[in-house]
């Protein structure tokens, strides 16, 4: 249960990884490539590649479809990292406002 007592899935209690963590720590270094060089393949400034294995940008749609080429692995990993990465941090962000929020979801028949 969250705190506002509705049931969330999958609710981490840890930071989710960054993505940009992931290249940094696993992808570069296990294909052996410099920042320049995964930059220059992969199309972007080797300035925004750092940005995102910093965790200071976060991984777009575009830069999704370019590390989903790159790692072989497609573009909803990357989204995915991302998104739990954004709702986890917005999530504590928010904190008690978010049950605040009336919901109006429909009630289910008994």
């Amino acid at each position: 249960m969250s705190k506002t007592g509705h049931p969330v899935a999958n609710e981490p209690v840890r930071e989710p990884t960054h993505p940009g963590a992931v290249l940094r720590e696993d992808v570069l270094p296990s294909l052996g490539l410099s920042v320049s060089e995964a930059a220059r393949q992969l199309g972007v400034s080797r300035q925004t590649l750092h940005r995102v294995m910093a965790g200071t940008m976060g991984v777009s749609p575009e830069m999704a479809l370019r590390l989903g080429q790159f790692c072989g692995n497609g573009p909803d990993l990357w989204l995915a990292m991302q998104a739990a990465h954004d709702l986890w941090h917005a999530r504590r962000a928010l904190g008690e406002k978010l049950g605040t929020i009336p919901s109006h979801a429909r009630k289910s028949a008994a």
